[in-house]
């Protein structure tokens, strides 16, 4: 499948005609024609940087078709839509536009004691890619391409690095990115590499860039 870098936390997977979007959030600025060119949008929780309601709702009213994956907190929204939304949960296993989907994780890593904790699910795409929204929830199999928030709130370089020793992926994919200049991404790069703390490097993927994966 091919997979596509969008800002932040979004990504488009392609394979055989269908097209799946995760994340797209009000940090994407293509959000919507991610979402117009998506057969299905998977949703890993209702913080707007990974979740643009709006721009969803509208999606739903004007195509039918499009099918739209996330926690309870994210599709309750929409319960007359039962047949374009579902509400999904660790362990729960679906196939859309051509792909495998098996649902993994429950909470949004931690930011504060003073910050409840929103539900979160990770994706596990064609048992080859795992997208774990914002947690550090290892995914339910082996994984060949592990995409890993580089920024934000929640994130720690030693349990990220952590993380990606207990994964063990093949290849590592930066996303979750807009807090950090491109100076900072190269940091946390020279931090997840094989010379300093894991021993597989992180890719850092421009918007726009495709890689097969």
């Amino acid at each position: 499948m091919q997979l596509i870098k969008h800002a932040h936390a979004c990504v488009s997977l392609v394979k055989d005609g269908g097209r799946i979007a995760i994340d797209p959030g009000t940090f994407t600025p293509d959000a919507k024609e991610v979402v117009a060119a998506a057969d299905a949008v998977l949703i890993t929780h209702d913080h707007f940087d990974h979740f643009d309601e709006e721009l969803i709702a509208h999606a739903l009213d004007a195509r039918p078709g499009l099918r739209v994956y996330g926690p309870a907190s994210v599709v309750e929204r929409w319960a007359a839509r039962r047949g374009q939304v579902t509400a999904v949960t660790a362990s729960d296993c679906f196939e859309v536009a051509g792909f495998d989907i098996v649902v993994s994780g429950e909470l949004h890593a931690p930011i504060h004691r003073d910050i409840p904790r929103v539900s979160n699910v990770g994706y596990l795409v064609d048992a080859r890619l795992y997208h774990p929204g914002d947690a550090y929830d290892v995914p339910p199999a082996p994984v060949d391409t592990l995409l890993l928030p580089t920024s934000g709130p929640w994130t720690q370089l030693g349990q990220a690095a952590d993380y990606v020793r207990e994964v063990a992926p093949s290849r590592l994919v930066q996303i979750h990115e807009i807090m950090l200049s491109r100076t900072g991404q190269e940091s946390m790069a020279r931090f997840l590499s094989p010379a300093a703390l894991t021993d597989v490097p992180l890719t850092i993927l421009p918007e726009g860039d495709t890689i097969t994966v």
